[in-house]
């Protein structure tokens, strides 16, 4: 933890990512998309190809046109043959034009691992090989991708031998990282840990996004000391954390629930000057709420004031203390915490919270506070059914129906 300490609090970056604005070029490509999707998927797959030769087809296409976004559209509309038969259409063009260019065969490969299509990746290699285009370990390594996506991972480690033994297309950085890459998402975490070594081996470094695979695998699999080993290695090795390397890392603490850790690692984050996110908000509101910490989320709620974090980590922290007090029967205490909420401008977007602190005014019987609990939320929220329902029948069990009526008439229906 102390290494962390000396790592993050040299940063001075925002892990909240920028939030971009949709210009009208981007609505119109994706008008354009939609407008072709919708075509190809209502044409027979006999159409497919003289569609996308056609003058209309040209005219839809634009320099940001996604072909991936296209092909797991159709994939993802039951028209796995027309994806197909796009990429076919794709590889006769390249063919047509005596396309020398590696990296247009290499993107066309790698697109036929989206839809995982091995045999037409395969065909798409070999027809490169008959144009007279010598492949690289950029092509194989999209083939290597390919045969992951596919399942087939006895044929990725086959061309990995290829490699191995040519002189043109030896394995590199890339090539090690696939494989880390998938064995990570198979969870499989000593294989994937095998490949780093051997890519240590081979003399090549690891970069952030390696890292990144190597301590979410570890995250995952739970094992915490590889996870904190591979940490370190990184920060020994000049590397900054990104952000879901710290969420991997903050997840670690909570699964093993060191409260204390917790505490050290957010304020060692906070007093950097970086800004968290939901998720890592979300994880220890989460790691508290079991154990009914509410001392250590007010802890957290001022720290997290004082560091003017935005408003949507903030009100998951402002529920979380809200919804544990109402859990523990705290009416004072839940009352003090929605004002204060309130009063920062932050208000209820979920029913589940509001929910709970009207069972608590029920539980006590205090029909007369609760009046005053849904007049504040007036303006700021507005009731679902589900909580309109449980109003309902609270009132009724109470005796109290002639309230719903007044509920009515201010607003509530």
């Amino acid at each position: 933890m102390a290494l962390v300490c000396r790592v993050l609090s040299a940063a001075r970056r925002s892990l909240q990512p920028k939030a971009l604005a949709i210009s009208s070029s981007s609505q119109r490509w994706l008008s354009n998309q939609t407008s072709l999707l919708q075509r190809l998927v209502e044409e027979p797959n006999s159409r497919i190809k003289s569609i996308l030769g056609s003058e209309e087809f040209s005219a839809l296409q634009s320099s940001d046109f996604s072909w991936e976004t296209l092909l797991t559209s159709l994939a993802s509309s039951s028209s796995p043959d027309k994806s197909r038969l796009v990429l076919e259409w794709k590889l006769e063009n390249l063919l047509e034009e005596n396309e020398k260019d590696r990296d247009r065969y290499s993107e066309l490969i790698s697109l036929c691992g989206k839809i995982q299509n091995l045999p037409l990746a395969m065909q798409v290699f070999t027809s490169m090989e008959a144009n007279g285009i010598k492949p690289t370990s950029a092509i194989f390594n999209s083939l290597v991708h390919a045969c992951f996506s596919s399942g087939n991972v006895l044929t990725a480690f086959s061309l990995f031998e290829i490699m191995e033994s040519s002189e043109g297309f030896k394995p590199n950085s890339d090539t090690y990282d696939a494989f880390m890459s998938a064995f990570s998402k198979l969870g499989k975490a000593d294989s994937m840990q095998a490949w780093y070594s051997a890519k240590k081996a081979a003399g090549f470094s690891s970069d952030v996004q390696t890292y990144q695979t190597l301590i979410s695998s570890c995250i995952k699999s739970n094992n915490f000391k590889l996870a904190d080993w591979f940490y370190e290695e990184m920060v020994l090795s000049g590397l900054m954390p990104n952000l879901p390397i710290l969420e991997n890392m903050l997840e670690g603490l909570c699964k093993r629930r060191s409260f204390d850790q917790v505490k050290e690692f957010m304020k060692i984050v906070l007093d950097a000057g970086w800004k968290i996110n939901e998720k890592m908000a979300e994880m220890v509101v989460g790691l508290y709420i079991e154990p009914g910490m509410v001392e250590k989320l007010e802890e957290l709620l001022v720290d997290l004031m004082e560091t003017n974090q935005v408003s949507e980590v903030l009100l998951l922290v402002h529920c979380g203390i809200i919804r544990l007090n109402a859990m523990l029967d705290r009416l004072d205490d839940v009352e003090y915490s929605v004002g204060r909420m309130l009063k920062q401008g932050v208000s209820f977007k979920h029913h589940d919270v509001v929910e709970k602190v009207i069972c608590l005014y029920f539980r006590c019987s205090a029909h007369d506070r609760l009046e005053l609990f849904l007049e504040r939320l007036k303006g700021s929220y507005e009731l679902t059914k589900s909580t309109y329902d449980l109003l309902i029948a609270g009132y009724r069990r109470a005796g109290l129906s002639d309230r719903l009526n007044d509920m009515k008439c201010a607003g509530f229906s």
